[in-house]
């Protein structure tokens, strides 16, 4: 499969079986996150790997996982993240944005699905996995076993001429 394939092939699962991710696959995922470029390859981005069903009852209480067996906390140190001279733009969600991307096309790439969450109450996320106050929770990826079919919206995409502006 080429990477274009794999890309178009890729997206938001909201149903899963019960099978759990393996061992495996997730150390797979987890490696592509890890090897994700970030600015001035600060690293910021930590990651809470999610199985236990004590850590998807934390995460319920402000938010969903679809059925998901693994999710995928993506936090960023705000501290060690670079930031932009010009404005002072801290580049951390930028950062975790790409961890997760990485991580996301890896588990595609294993046959599994995933989903990419934003609507979350980020202080119950900090509170229940015990953050520090300059780690912030920016998103979650759940990560399992495909019990859907594609979205109805999947691969529907605004035409190249109105995506890009040549200059």
């Amino acid at each position: 499969m080429t990477y274009i394939d794999l890309v178009r092939s890729r997206y938001s699962s909201r149903s899963y079986t019960d099978e759990p991710v393996s061992e495996g696959d997730m150390q797979s995922i987890l490696e592509a996150g890890r090897l994700a470029p970030t600015g001035k390859n600060s690293q910021p981005v930590t990651v809470i790997a999610v199985t236990s069903e004590d850590g998807f009852e934390r995460i319920h209480k402000c938010s969903r996982t679809f059925g998901a067996t693994l999710a995928l906390i993506v936090c960023c140190d705000r501290d060690r993240s670079w930031v932009r001279g010009f404005d002072g733009k801290n580049i951390s969600d930028i950062d975790a944005s790409i961890v997760t991307t990485q991580m996301m096309y890896q588990a595609t790439e294993l046959g599994l699905g995933t989903c990419w969450i934003c609507w979350f109450d980020p202080a119950v996320i900090s509170e229940e996995f015990g953050l520090p106050e300059n780690v912030e929770p920016v998103n979650i990826l759940v990560v399992g076993h495909k019990a859907d079919e594609t979205s109805p919206n999947h691969g529907v995409r605004k035409p190249m001429e109105e995506f890009v502006r040549y200059a």
